[in-house]
């Protein structure tokens, strides 16, 4: 077995890779996401009968959404433009076939009546679908580090450098802002101080998992990068405190103002970091010789982190506006994307004339990287979801979990509960939180029993998708029980 310190410098010093391959793999989950709508849509045309057994579902959605994810971050993420384009292509492929086979008018007359066509409103699918896909991402990358499979590039960046892991930490904290009471617009109960504190006692079930992560991490001899957060700080603790500061800063200040407070505290930040000695502290000063030197990385970097979820709010914000006809979607969707490049190109004037991109200080570029690129994951999910909904309207079949549908009768509404029932994206979805730490527990366990340093590629991705299954099966078998473990 490899020594802690080993696997320590597996994962120290590293550079990441370019902004390009990090948005290319934008691309691949909304393909995977768009083939497993279209293989229930075509399974239907075939007179198949729907839904499966809950079995035969877990399998569909772990090789057509899982798997995929697992592999090109290991065997084939050196090919990954290749399967990309092959999805894309065979995608794209039988979407002509299904619209063919339901073809009814002119391509012209039938965009004109699907953009002027009405849909549900109440939810936004690929909201779900973004956190799902996050929390996915982030417990495949928390396992897939360890082993020499994975490549180097993915992995966090020492100081600076964009690597998909730096990009998922940033991820995530935007998935929690999309769907934080205020951006949904819950309105606020009792006085802004109950409600803050309110929000101060909801964060302890991740300050005491922060705590048990410590705990567990100092007892276990399990590594630990020092760089990434501290001595004793945790993601755990960082969530807990952007969390209890935004509902702060959200009590005070209106909603639809989130994204000036975003750019005020990221500005603030790099300007600090530009006039002060705090830049040369995080990265130049080894002492660590008391609690605030010990943990540097995780305590300042909160205050990017708090930027990118009050940008994450105001996203949520503008997403989970009441809007009913397709075309309406569409405006969000063009947006989306226009916002997404006018930050790239902000992003790349920051990295020319500022500093590079750095998770480890959670500086200006790093805020704007990770909003910028979350925007553009979204917009290709949205896409893929628009996609999916004209499949449903040309082929009169609404029957697939989690994406859009046209308004429709009770009876068909009944089906698609059942269908939801046996969906692993809703799986994810009920228990996000709980899937996270299952993935933590799961990835101390096999880092316990499995030499991952040394092991082939082909154990390094089979114990890696064995692993993903487990947790998919768990977290599935509470779905279809309707267990919800939630302690707050």
């Amino acid at each position: 077995m490899a020594s802690p310190d080993e696997k320590v410098a597996f994962v120290s010093n590293l550079n990441g890779t370019s902004l390009t391959e990090v948005s290319l793999g934008s691309f691949l989950a909304p393909l995977c996401v768009l083939s497993r709508g279209l293989f229930l849509i075509v399974f239907h045309l075939g007179k198949g009968i729907l839904p499966f057994s809950w079995a035969s579902h877990l399998l569909l959605d772990f090789t057509s959404l899982i798997m995929p994810l697992v592999l090109s971050c290991t065997a084939l993420s050196d090919i990954l433009h290749f399967v990309i384009v092959g999805i894309a292509v065979v995608d794209f492929a039988v979407l002509y076939l299904v619209y063919t086979n339901g073809k009814r008018a002119s391509f012209s007359n039938t965009m004109d009546k699907f953009v002027k066509s009405r849909v549900e409103s109440n939810l936004v699918p690929f909201v779900t679908v973004f956190r799902v896909l996050v929390n996915v991402k982030t417990a495949i990358s928390i396992l897939a580090v360890d082993f020499s499979v994975f490549p180097r590039r993915y992995a966090k960046t020492e100081t600076y450098g964009t690597g998909v892991m730096d990009f998922g930490v940033g991820a995530y904290v935007i998935a929690n802002a999309l769907v934080c009471p205020e951006a949904r617009g819950k309105e606020m109960r009792g006085s802004k101080i109950s409600h803050v504190l309110k929000q101060s006692i909801s964060v302890w079930p991740l300050v005491l998992l922060g705590f048990v992560r410590l705990a567990s991490v100092k007892s276990s001899g399990y590594h630990e990068h020092v760089t990434e957060y501290g001595v004793h700080w945790n993601f755990f603790f960082t969530l807990a405190i952007v969390r209890l500061v935004a509902s702060a800063l959200l009590a005070l200040f209106p909603v639809n103002s989130s994204w000036i407070l975003a750019v005020f505290i990221g500005g603030t930040y790099q300007v600090i970091l530009e006039t002060t000695g705090l830049k040369s502290f995080l990265i130049h000063n080894n002492d660590r010789s008391g609690f605030l030197e010990e943990n540097k990385e995780g305590i300042f970097s909160v205050v990017g982190y708090i930027a990118v979820y009050m940008a994450g709010v105001q996203i949520g914000h503008y997403l989970m506006q009441s809007r009913a006809l397709v075309q309406d979607w569409i405006r969000v969707i063009r947006n989306l994307l226009l916002t997404s490049f006018g930050l790239f190109c902000a992003l790349y004037a920051c990295q020319r004339c500022i500093e590079p991109v750095s998770r480890r200080m959670a500086n200006l570029s790093f805020c704007v990287w990770t909003v910028a690129q979350a925007m553009f994951f979204l917009s290709c999910l949205s896409i893929a979801d628009l996609v999916l909904l004209f499949s449903k309207v040309i082929s009169s079949f609404s029957l697939v979990s989690t994406s859009w549908c046209p308004q429709q009768n009770s009876k068909s509404e009944k089906i698609r509960n059942s269908m939801d029932a046996l969906c692993l994206v809703q799986s994810v979805n009920r228990n996000q939180l709980l899937y996270f730490l299952l993935a933590n527990i799961m990835t101390g366990l096999t880092n316990v029993f499995v030499d991952t340093l040394n092991s082939s590629d082909a154990l390094g991705v089979s114990v890696l998708l064995f692993y993903m299954f487990v947790n998919s099966l768990v977290i599935f078998i509470l779905h279809i029980n309707k267990i919800t473990i939630k302690f707050w």
